[in-house]
């Protein structure tokens, strides 16, 4: 099977790299997929089928899309396009908008707490269905989002791992598309003529002042700075611990010295 475009051969390039990487899969996996119906996780579905088909290991693929509840959300247009393209899927009703609504502050965005709701959700489907891992179409950006985000309004330098195991051991989650970014995907899903399906929360699309500055702030440093995104990017691979503030990675000369006396 060839590639359908030259951006496809592209970013199957990187989804591959992103695996090999971080050995993502193994043989025999099967892989649930996160699919929102946003951009992304079109654009992880397709790039995964396309590399199923190549991949020297066996691996099977099941899209699991969890709606929150919200009124007019196109569960069906996600079910037509999967049954067309031959994708087995599994699409969860949920009452999550619902709930978000009777608990939260008034001021407060729902965001991070609808990713908890629905991560939960993953977690519980994953296991009926038999998942070894669940795939997340976090890209690039996310991760460089993320990283700045942390840094300046949490006080923690972290952005995400592309490969995690869930605290209680049960999960593997892979985000395979970690080395494309968001114009790529965006631009592929559109080649691959997927349909963009909103979650219809009316907090969707509000991004909260943070991340909107955040997402300015690189966009004017790229175009100020061509390869600042990529730069950023790989410095989350290349840490250097010794010349960071933590103690608990790097103590100090005393504390060292200690230790060795003590060991």
């Amino acid at each position: 099977m060839g590639y359908r475009s030259e951006l496809e051969a592209r970013l199957a390039k990187k989804t591959t790299k992103a695996i090999v990487d971080y050995q993502m899969l193994e043989n025999g996996d099967r892989v649930m997929v996160g699919l929102s119906g946003g951009k992304d996780s079109w654009a992880l579905m397709q790039l995964l089928d396309v590399l199923r088909q190549r991949a020297p290991i066996r691996f099977s693929l099941v899209a699991v899309n969890v709606d929150s509840g919200y009124e007019g959300y196109k569960h069906d247009v996600i079910a037509r396009t999967c049954d067309a393209r031959g994708w087995k899927y599994r699409i969860e009703h949920t009452g999550i908008g619902e709930v978000i609504e009777d608990i939260l502050d008034a001021d407060a965005t729902p965001c991070s707490l609808c990713a908890r709701f629905r991560r939960g959700v993953l977690y519980r489907i994953a296991k009926e269905v038999g998942a070894t891992k669940i795939a997340l179409g976090h890209h690039a950006d996310d991760f460089i989002e993320t990283l700045l985000l942390n840094l300046f309004f949490a006080g923690a330098l972290k952005a995400m791992p592309a490969k995690l195991v869930s605290d209680d051991g049960a999960h593997v989650i892979i985000r395979p598309l970690v080395y494309i970014g968001e114009e790529e995907a965006r631009q592929y899903t559109k080649q691959s003529e997927l349909p963009i399906i909103g979650c219809c929360c009316p907090a969707c699309g509000d991004l909260g002042l943070q991340r909107q500055r955040t997402k300015r702030l690189i966009m004017e440093l790229e175009t100020e700075h061509p390869g600042v995104r990529q730069s950023m990017l790989k410095a989350l691979a290349n840490v250097a611990p010794r010349h960071l503030l933590d103690t608990r990675l790097n103590p100090p000369a005393e504390l060292r010295a200690r230790n060795l006396v003590i060991g």
